[in-house]
């Protein structure tokens, strides 16, 4: 199967949980790679596969222990893009992906969000619009909103499927 040209850089994320839900979500839509930076844990562990259900196996993976490091290294090959709320950050549904052009998606830690100088080393960012009082999501939520929306902007033309 031909994979999504996206890689997702979790950014010190805390939960093992939510590591594992961003790996069957990476699975669900052929996500070419996830990068573990930082404090994010890394499988095996009971944690992760509770939710990752066998996705450690399926979806490509790598432990860097510095972020930033990583982006600078990405941005020859990749369109880095912080899924931050920021003030010049482009709305989800704005952004039109580029089909010749591979993305890398980083999403940040459950407090903190995405560290400012990751932030400040990417292309740009991109905000998942909310309309509730919390103005904040699920780093494992996120993750599955930024994904299926691109994906389905690389495979799905609107219009063409009738219910």
């Amino acid at each position: 199967m031909q994979k999504t040209p996206i890689v997702l850089v979790l950014d010190n994320v805390r939960s093992l949980n939510n590591i594992g839900s961003v790996f069957r979500t990476a699975d669900a839509f052929l996500i070419e790679k996830i990068y573990l930076c930082g404090i994010t844990a890394t499988p095996p562990h009971k944690d992760i596969h509770k939710t990752a259900l066998g996705a450690t196996k399926s979806v490509d993976w790598e432990y860097r222990k510095d972020t930033f490091e990583l982006i600078e290294e990405l941005k020859s090959q990749y369109c880095c893009l912080a899924i931050e709320q920021t003030e010049n950050a482009t709305m989800l549904q704005e952004f039109q992906p580029e089909s010749k052009v591979q993305y890398a998606l980083v999403l940040g830690n459950e407090v903190k969000g995405v560290g400012q100088k990751v932030v400040n080393s990417c292309h740009g960012c991109i905000e998942i619009p909310q309309f509730g009082t919390k103005h904040s999501l699920n780093i494992a939520v996120s993750a599955g909103i930024i994904t299926w929306d691109f994906w389905a902007k690389f495979h799905l033309k609107s219009g063409t499927k009738k219910p």
